[in-house]
């Protein structure tokens, strides 16, 4: 019988299961007893009955633990864009129920777009309708180099909507001011074209000619939402132009990051985020990079500070008043 006290997610391994697992690895079993501290290695199926002796459990080898246990998240995954996708096609239809006028019906002002492939193309229609002006907020993708057919789909969609002499102005974050597509983008564009670039961004954003705008509806960016309505893309054009005033210059002409008494803007990003009690995952996350370049920056942050430990830093960072002072605006 499990133990009703005993409770964590289905393919998850407590401290009682993983020692009892390592127990019985090393040992070759353990005692069906054993495991009333941690029923959950039957439940997951990391032990079972040994043939001759129902009351003697022995390890499944962790390699065939761990494919089986990755077959069954990959499957819960499966099952949840599956229920995403008939959710977006639900509401999809909905949308148009109670419009008050045939134009609403034939132009919502709100659209969800149930894949990746769909808000591609409904960017390169609205892009391609456009004649003014695109805005744009790319948030840090580790992936984009995976994929040069998108970037070079998205260059010559860019470069036709400019070659109509409209606008575009992109807001990235400082951690792809010098990533090779990135340079690669605006030296190959032409035209009225500007980039600049923030420690952190919004999630991504995209506007055209402000009648229209696309936002992620999931957190994997699989689904999209399409907005039309007037007063949502007015508040996404604000908070575009407020985040436009604070970022610097890297296209057509870069402007270096100022730095205030030896500490970089990155830096201090990262010092903000230290005393707030961040994680470096969750610093990485919120700043564009990877754990490693994260505690790399803390370590130079720490040097400079004179720190020995964690709580020690966030000490020095509050008593040296670098976040208290702002650095003279470069260019």
């Amino acid at each position: 019988m499990t133990d009703e006290t005993h409770q964590h997610g289905g393919e998850e391994l407590c401290g009682a299961g993983l020692e009892l697992y390592s127990r019985a690895l090393r040992e070759g079993h353990v005692s069906s007893v054993a495991t009333t501290t941690a029923p959950c290695l039957i439940d997951i199926g990391l032990l079972h009955p040994a043939v001759d002796d129902v009351n003697r459990l022995e390890p499944v080898s962790p390699t065939v633990a761990l494919q089986r246990l990755l077959r069954a998240s990959e499957d819960r995954i499966a099952d949840e864009r599956r229920r995403c996708q008939r959710i977006a096609d639900t509401f999809e239809s909905l949308m148009h129920v109670g419009a008050h006028s045939a134009a609403n019906e034939e132009t919502p002002t709100l659209r969800i777009l149930g894949s990746k492939e769909r808000t591609g193309r409904a960017i390169e229609e609205a892009v391609n309708e456009g004649r003014q002006e695109l805005l744009a907020i790319q948030p840090h993708d580790p992936s984009v180099t995976q994929r040069p057919h998108i970037l070079e789909g998205a260059m010559r969609r860019d470069q036709a909507f400019l070659d109509q002499g409209a606008r575009i102005r992109v807001l990235y974050q400082h951690t792809v001011r010098h990533a090779p597509y990135t340079r690669a983008r605006y030296e190959q564009l032409t035209g009225d074209v500007e980039a600049r670039s923030l420690d952190e961004i919004t999630e991504r954003l995209i506007i055209v000619d402000r009648a229209v705008a696309f936002i992620p509806a999931s957190a994997d960016r699989a689904l999209a939402l399409e907005v039309r309505h007037p007063a949502l893309i007015a508040y996404f054009v604000n908070t575009f132009d407020r985040l436009w005033r604070l970022a610097t210059p890297m296209h057509p002409q870069a402007v270096q990051p100022p730095t205030l008494n030896g500490i970089s803007p990155r830096q201090r990003a990262i010092a903000t985020l230290l005393i707030e009690g961040h994680t470096d995952a969750a610093i990485a996350d919120r700043l564009g990079m990877n754990v490693r370049t994260a505690r790399v920056h803390i370590a130079k942050l720490a040097a400079t500070l004179g720190s020995d430990s964690r709580a020690q830093l966030g000490y020095l960072i509050g008593r040296s008043g670098i976040l208290d002072q702002e650095p003279d605006q470069a260019g």
